[in-house]
């Protein structure tokens, strides 16, 4: 059978580089931005990266390369660098209305290894220095945004820019059986620090909350305390999202790890890849009295960039 649409591209994407398991591609994209549906916090997402080297068990976008005729597993060992990332974005910049959000990070980590090779998820950050008045947000699990710092701040001085640290759990051995190649949790939190003494707005969400795995009191209590100990201002949570791509590899693996939890995981996810509105009301009680235990906000906390009205300043961060 002929493969069409993204299929045929993956298929012919030629590759980039290689190294132990992992293989890089590039795939031609007819758009960067991806517009959401309603209800969501934000009306745009940017994912430069197709597939996520970081290997989360739990990973709900798996069904992504499902779309190429991939399976579930080569989610984390074919990773696609989208071309012309900034190009197109310079271009599509001209649709997005000014109180819109824009979310990088949504499905794929944009701060993955990949990132250090072919430097999409930079290219783009470029283009946002060059903007004002936009409303964006960044997701990762990565210390390479460090690397980012100085462009950080001065995207932040023209535009309203929240960075949020997913730390799942701060229990090292626990995070390296969740998210085999991701960066440790101390490194994270440490990442939170920086980020924090540059004066960004930055903070931590423990997702996805896992059943019986990270969902216990003791446990997020001590990561909002090293959060707010790290400078986050707002500590976010929700329950694990389980699509049937997703399944295919988080049953087999609490099958091996957590052979215990394997069958109410399966009676839990039976028949919906959400949990019920039960466990949900409970979870965010839980969080929301954390949270005030410490006084972290829910969500980012409105605030005003340097130059939003302001006469514009000369500019600290050398464009190219």
């Amino acid at each position: 059978m002929a493969l069409v649409g993204i299929a045929r591209l993956a298929s012919q994407s030629p590759l980039l580089d290689a190294k132990t398991q992992v293989q890089y591609f590039e795939i031609p994209a007819r758009s960067i931005l991806n517009r959401t549906k309603p209800g969501m916090p934000f009306q745009w997402t940017i994912n430069p990266y197709r597939g996520c080297e970081f290997a989360c068990k739990y990973c709900y976008a798996r069904y992504t390369h499902e779309f190429m005729e991939l399976a579930a597993r080569d989610f984390e060992d074919r990773i696609y660098a989208k071309a012309a990332a900034a190009h197109l974005l310079r271009g599509e910049l001209r649709r997005v209305g000014p109180k819109d959000g824009i979310a990088i990070g949504t499905a794929t980590d944009p701060y993955q290894p990949a990132e250090k090779r072919f430097g999409r998820t930079r290219s783009i950050l470029e283009v946002f220095a060059r903007e004002r008045g936009r409303h964006l947000s960044i997701t990762t699990k990565s210390d390479l945004i460090q690397r980012d710092l100085a462009l950080l701040g001065e995207i932040a001085r023209r535009n309203v820019l929240d960075i949020n640290l997913t730390i799942t759990t701060l229990d090292a051995t626990l995070a390296r059986l969740l998210e085999p190649r991701a960066p440790r949790p101390d490194l994270r939190l440490q990442t939170v620090r920086k980020l924090a003494a540059a004066g960004l707005s930055v903070g931590v969400f423990p997702n996805p909350v896992m059943p019986w795995i990270t969902d216990g009191e003791r446990a997020l209590d001590r990561l909002a305390r090293a959060a707010r100990d790290a400078g986050a201002q707002y500590f976010g949570g929700g329950p694990l999202f389980l699509m049937p791509s997703a399944q295919k590899v988080f049953f087999p693996f609490l099958a091996e790890r957590f052979p215990e939890l394997a069958p109410r995981y399966r009676n839990l996810y039976a028949h919906s890849a959400y949990l019920g509105r039960g466990y949900k009301d409970a979870l965010r009680a839980r969080i929301a009295a954390i949270r005030d235990r410490y006084g972290l906000a829910s969500a980012p906390v409105e605030h005003r960039p340097e130059l939003w009205e302001e006469q514009e300043q000369p500019t600290l961060f050398p464009l190219q």
